[in-house]
């Protein structure tokens, strides 16, 4: 099954960031491909960007390499050096350790879509511009490692 049919694969919006920070992901919609092709090595995810939404807090990763493909629509990479416009086609590289917090923000009045794919171990990283990071037991916690609430689901 090496072509996967993306309209059959459920969207998301859930996110495991806690209140208030949640709030500009509220519009980011992905799938996970990764699982659904056997993929335990990488993780591949297929994101859609509703006009206003974030894709992420602006983060990096401490063991973990990314990669980005945009396939449609326009978004405002920001990193530590500036704003940069990502047209179909553009492709980002973020190594691992590289403590150059991105991400994307859809300031258009259309979607847009992107591949995103991580390789490596994800054992923790954090967040340039608020107080969070996350650890190796994948938890939220304040920069002192005092942790977040636990967020509830029903």
């Amino acid at each position: 099954m090496p072509k996967l049919d993306l309209d059959a694969i459920p969207q998301s919006n859930s996110t495991g960031y806690p209140a208030p920070y949640d709030q500009p992901v509220a519009g980011r919609w992905y799938r996970r491909l990764a699982p659904l092709g056997g993929l335990t090595e990488m993780g591949a995810s297929h994101c859609v960007l509703k006009p206003g939404a974030w894709s992420s807090q602006r983060h990096w990763h401490d063991s973990e390499d990314e990669l980005l493909v945009m396939l449609t629509g326009e978004a405002v990479l920001v990193e530590d050096d500036g704003r940069t416009i990502l047209r179909p086609g553009d492709v980002c590289l973020w190594p691992k350790a590289v403590s150059n917090g991105h991400h994307l923000i859809n300031e258009s009045d259309a979607d847009c879509s992107f591949i995103c794919v991580d390789a490596g171990k994800r054992t923790s990283g954090g967040y340039s511009d608020i107080d969070m990071l996350w650890n190796e037991a994948q938890e939220y916690v304040h920069k002192d490692g005092t942790p977040y609430p636990k967020k509830v689901t029903c």
